[in-house]
């Protein structure tokens, strides 16, 4: 239980960071932030989800596919920065 609390606790803290640096790359209006963290867990949830599915086994950190999980949280990232560009 220990193991999946850390993995819990990191996959949350990069993903954010990963929103938040996004963010600041890209730019826009402070409330866009909170998309593009929503965006970056969920595609982090995901990513890690189908690297255990697939077993991809490429930086692996515990019981977290740092690989998968960091792959979809930028295309989810990605995405929701091209779907609300086309929106705008």
């Amino acid at each position: 239980m220990i193991g999946t609390a850390s993995g819990i606790v990191l996959g949350f803290l990069l993903a954010t960071i990963y929103g938040a640096a996004f963010h600041l790359f890209v730019g826009g209006p402070p409330r866009r932030i909170i998309l593009y963290v929503l965006a970056s867990w969920i595609g982090f949830t995901i990513g890690h989800f189908v690297g255990d599915l697939l077993g991809i086994e490429l930086l692996r950190l515990g019981a977290v596919h740092l690989f998968s999980a960091s792959l979809g949280a930028w295309i989810a990232l990605i995405s929701s920065w091209l779907l609300e560009r086309s929106r705008s």
